[in-house]
């Protein structure tokens, strides 16, 4: 029996914190909420993912408007998720012209990500976006969010392997950031999917089930949602801490408090194939 497992990114491989600054009140968000979340809360809102370095971010003019400068240094950005299937264009106009969101905004939410991770982990990969608001016309949040891996994953990766199990990333982060993880884990650049919006997910769960005889999808969160709907086995991690809503405790055929569970999950599909 084949057996392909697509993993999240963040929240399920990789520990995460976050920092969100909400632009119209000009505060850092306590307790910052999972960013998908945050997303699915209003219909019109879309998390939007810069590719920007963040060292390189902390050197531009503080006062500088953000959309000014994202246009005049032609940077890229990438749909991660949202309620409503939206095209690009749509997303970059807001991007490129909001007159409020300075990059001092932006700043903020990097200075107080590096000050909350540093603490935990040497290393660790660091994704900066933005939440811009559909109805509104404005970006209503500023993001960073940086993570390093969960005790043990680079060990699990590695029995999956050899237990003859195909693994993969797909998740709404930068693909750059995506490669350099698989890198530290031991997952092949060639199995990662990166700015993976919910329905790009499903999609390419459908797809790897004309290759193995079962799929797995391994998440924590509402953006996993239609990809676990999609699997042949659904699998919700709790290891980072967090509210689940209740369509997503009710989906997930199994439910763990510890990503290397998923090799215990396995050995079920190979037990019961004898």
């Amino acid at each position: 029996m084949t057996v392909g497992i697509v993993f999240d990114s963040a929240g399920t491989l990789l520990k995460t914190n976050r920092a969100v600054k909400n632009i119209k009140s000009e505060t850092l968000l306590n307790d910052s909420p999972e960013t998908t979340m945050l997303t699915f809360e209003d219909p019109d809102r879309i998390l939007v993912l810069l590719n920007v370095s963040s060292s390189g971010m902390m050197k531009i003019p503080p006062e500088k408007n953000l959309s000014t400068y994202l246009k005049e240094a032609d940077v890229v950005f990438g749909i991660s998720c949202g309620r409503k299937i939206i095209d690009a264009e749509c997303v970059g106009k807001i991007l490129f012209s909001d007159p409020v969101c300075r990059v001092a905004d932006l700043q903020d939410v990097i200075k107080a990500c590096w000050q909350i991770v540093s603490k935990e982990a040497e290393s660790f990969a660091m994704n900066t976006g933005v939440i811009v608001n559909l109805r509104t016309n404005e970006i209503e949040f500023t993001l960073a969010a940086a993570g390093y891996p969960f005790p043990g994953v680079r060990e699990m990766i590695s029995t999956l392997h050899q237990k003859g199990v195909a693994v993969y990333i797909a998740s709404g982060d930068r693909t750059s950031k995506l490669e350099l993880i698989a890198d530290r884990i031991g997952i092949p650049r060639e199995r990662v999917y990166g700015v993976a919006t919910p329905v790009t997910k499903a999609r390419i769960v459908t797809s790897l089930k004309h290759d193995y005889d079962i799929v797995v999808m391994v998440g924590d969160g509402i953006n996993d949602l239609s990809a676990m709907r999609a699997a042949d086995v659904s699998v919700l991690t709790l290891q980072q801490k967090g509210e689940r809503p209740e369509a997503l405790l009710k989906q997930a055929e199994y439910i763990i408090d510890d990503i290397r569970d998923v090799i215990g999950i396995v050995d079920k599909f190979n037990a019961d194939d004898e």
